[in-house]
């Protein structure tokens, strides 16, 4: 009797530790605590503010399964601002704001040779993250729920995905905010050539309602190359995009981004200089938009670290936005490097809601990355803003002081 209760129990045992073996487990944590000095960060300060001086961390831990046809990833990670608790008393605290989360839950499937299907919540980063972003700055990222089909024959890859997103399991209608993207869908083609260079083609089909109360689905359009040129000491990138379609409102959108990018990669030295052109609207009655919107693209990364333009259309009142910069990376050592990056800001158009004058003003960026173990990195900053009248009209702030920003973030990655 023991022989038949036993057998069945060894058999099974047996087969759960075979199929690990040929399988892999693995585990990845990253802790992120960040402090800031906040004097004018995204909003103009003004003379009689205080600066907010805040400490965050971010902790995530990644699970990974991996089989020869599958793959299972897992990313819970909490976001907090230390002292963010809800209720306390002297004996103790009893809760917080809710902060941990799922940041990525997702399958990866072999549906034949070269070819996956990824089923879930995923981070989509294509390109340098114009559109489609994970945006690291924020503690939270942003993560994406998605079917994406990955054929990857190299040196091409092509990556096909599609959303449909919902606030709850409704039993009729399925209204969605109309400040966020209903049904994502892409179509991403790239290839590495062996002479360095890289090109990419994407095209996106983004599906908003005109409100918060209606099915409707109009779709915006966006489509577009992204190329990367690396033979030393030169190094050239670009982007640029064209929308069409219908923006939430129903209106015809004819807008478009551009920008470039050229650089040198010297010894110890790496400067270089670039511009990017959003397109705005000149006539606001005009029934056609051509303000560029970026979508899901990377927010910090682009227009400068101070945050200012986040919404174009509120931001620029929809005028759109030129950024010329230039920039200069010192690597002190292969640990330490020192860089400083100065950005000139205008409007790309003018119109009845915005200044006449263009100018937006001067922000410079001075920034340093400290890797003192393999699984720790160092980083900090200074950050300034000098405002030109235009500026302070559109941020509603009629005599901003000086705006800056400091802060120092701290990095573990242990796998």
């Amino acid at each position: 009797m023991k022989l038949k209760i036993h057998v069945p129990l060894v058999f099974l045992l047996w087969s759960f530790f075979s199929t690990a073996l040929q399988a892999q487990l693995s585990m990845e944590a990253e802790f992120r605590p960040r402090f800031e000095v906040r004097d004018g960060y995204r909003e103009l300060a003004e003379p009689a503010a205080t600066p907010s001086w805040i400490i965050s961390q971010r902790t995530r831990l990644s699970f990974s399964y991996v089989t020869d046809r599958l793959r299972l990833h897992v990313t819970p990670q909490d976001v907090r601002v230390w002292g963010d608790e809800q209720l306390a008393s002297s004996t103790g605290v009893y809760g917080d704001h809710a902060s941990l989360d799922l940041l990525e839950a997702y399958a990866e499937i072999e549906m034949g040779k070269n070819t996956w299907v990824s089923v879930g919540r995923q981070q989509l980063a294509y390109d340098r993250q114009r559109l489609l972003a994970a945006r690291n700055w924020n503690q939270n990222g942003l993560a994406y729920d998605a079917v994406v089909l990955k054929f990857t024959p190299h040196p091409w890859s092509l990556h096909v995905g599609v959303s449909w997103n919902s606030m709850e399991a409704s039993l009729s209608d399925n209204y969605y905010p109309s400040s966020r993207i209903k049904s994502l869908n892409y179509l991403w083609l790239h290839k590495d050539f062996p002479s360095g260079a890289e090109l990419s083609f994407l095209h996106i089909a983004s599906g908003v309602t005109p409100s918060d109360s209606v099915n409707t689905l109009h779709f915006r359009q966006t489509t577009g190359f992204y190329g990367d040129y690396r033979v030393k000491p030169l190094h050239l990138r670009a982007n640029a995009y064209y929308q069409f379609g219908r923006n939430n409102n129903g209106s015809k959108v004819r807008a478009f981004l551009a920008d470039v990018e050229a650089g040198f990669i010297l010894e110890k030295f790496n400067p270089g200089l670039g511009i990017s052109y959003l397109s705005g609207d000149s006539q606001r009655e005009d029934a056609t938009d051509h303000l560029f919107d970026p979508l899901y693209g990377a927010r910090h990364r682009f227009f400068g670290h101070m945050d200012y333009f986040r919404d174009f259309a509120s931001h620029t009142q929809h005028g759109g936005l030129i950024d010329g910069y230039v920039f200069l990376k010192y690597r002190w050592s292969p640990v330490f490097s020192l860089s400083n990056t100065t950005h000139y800001f205008q409007l790309a158009q003018t119109n009845a809601e915005t200044p006449e004058n263009r100018a937006l003003g001067y922000e410079n960026e001075i920034a340093f990355d400290y890797r003192f173990r393999e699984w720790g990195t160092l980083q900090g900053g200074y950050l300034f803003h000098i405002p030109t009248d235009s500026f302070k009209t559109l941020q509603g702030v009629e005599d901003g002081g000086f705006s800056s920003l400091m802060f120092v973030n701290t990095k573990f990655n242990l796998p």
